[in-house]
């Protein structure tokens, strides 16, 4: 990722973009965006402590920066597959599923 960092948006030490004055990613806006299609006005109302200014922000570096944002969210992707077999065969759900809870 390029050093220029866009208003409303820091790096951490890791290089992840993070919307300044919250917790919140810059990913987790654009997975908004690009999981629901929400436009800004949308992903504002999910995120009312977020200003309309910092969504438009998130969504301007995730365009200046859309190919390695775009290859982090695959690599998340690949880790949930990865661990979806340990959490469909936990001692909890096998418990729910001997009693009738879970299918």
């Amino acid at each position: 990722m390029s050093a220029l960092v866009t208003v409303h948006i820091h790096l951490d030490n890791a290089g992840v973009a993070w919307i300044d004055d919250s917790n919140i990613k810059v990913i987790e806006v654009v997975l908004d965006k690009l999981a629901h299609g929400w436009n800004p006005e949308e992903i504002h109302a999910q995120h009312p402590q977020l200003s309309l200014a910092q969504i438009h922000a998130a969504l301007s570096y995730y365009y200046d920066h859309q190919l390695d944002i775009d290859r982090a969210i695959e690599q998340e992707l690949r880790e949930v597959e990865r661990m979806k077999p340990a959490v469909t065969q936990s001692a909890l759900r096998k418990r729910l599923r001997a009693t009738g809870q879970l299918p």
